[in-house]
């Protein structure tokens, strides 16, 4: 089963979590989700547990659990979605159409 954490303490690194998680069964993996640029924790992650029961276990004794003043978020991780060579979003509003509206003379 795969999880998603989030709002984790930004301190809390891929130990932590697995610890957190082991308490509740065996975990695969456990994962927390870096900046590129900073190196600094982006406050998600992700866990990895064999057992789907355990890993439901988990999700009920830990959502909302509060670590280092943050109460976590658990749930299951949703698939990741594949992106296209679009782009993605342009940021939107702009328009080939540069008469600017009102149909008159500006000045």
């Amino acid at each position: 089963m795969n999880i998603y954490v989030s709002n984790l303490s930004f301190n809390t690194n891929d130990a932590e979590l697995n610890e957190l998680f082991s308490k509740f069964g065996e975990v695969s993996s456990a994962k927390v989700i870096m900046d590129r640029e900073s190196g600094r924790s982006r406050g998600f992650g992700f866990v990895e547990m064999p057992s789907n029961e355990e890993g439901k276990d988990a999700m009920l004794g830990l959502n909302n659990k509060e670590v280092e003043g943050r109460a976590m978020s658990v749930s299951i991780a949703k698939e990741r979605e594949e992106r296209t060579s679009g782009g993605g979003n342009r940021g939107g509003g702009y328009s080939n159409n540069r008469g600017g509206g009102g149909g008159g003379n500006r000045w």
